[in-house]
């Protein structure tokens, strides 16, 4: 079981080259929950494919705080609204990692993360 960094965070659907840690987390994307307990957050792999992401048997629901686990960066950007597109980016071993936002174009800033 994950540790729970966010209590009764619910539910996202991670590709599966993310959660083996095969491929590191590259994109979040936040649609509408499909129902409780869905949190509406997707997360991709940088070697995610369209032709992988096109078979339902690469993606699995998981607890959000899996994905913290492997990645607690996404900590902070549990709370985006629905319609955040963020791109991760890390320059490099031991940088700290950006959310880059796909709709401005723009950093996001970690002290608005509640």
């Amino acid at each position: 079981m994950a540790t729970e960094f966010i209590k009764g965070a619910g539910a996202a659907i991670a590709s599966k080259l993310v959660l083996s840690q095969q491929s590191p987390l590259k994109w979040a994307v936040r649609e509408n929950p499909i129902e409780p307990p869905d949190t509406g957050w997707r997360f991709f792999a940088l070697d995610d494919t369209d032709e992988t992401l096109n078979d339902p048997a690469n993606m699995q629901v998981v607890d959000y705080n899996a994905v913290c686990e492997i990645e607690p960066a996404v900590i902070g950007i549990y709370n985006l609204p629905v319609g955040s597109d963020l791109q991760i980016i890390q320059e490099g071993p031991g940088t700290p990692i950006r959310f880059l936002d796909n709709n401005t174009d723009e950093f996001l800033d970690p002290s608005t993360f509640r």
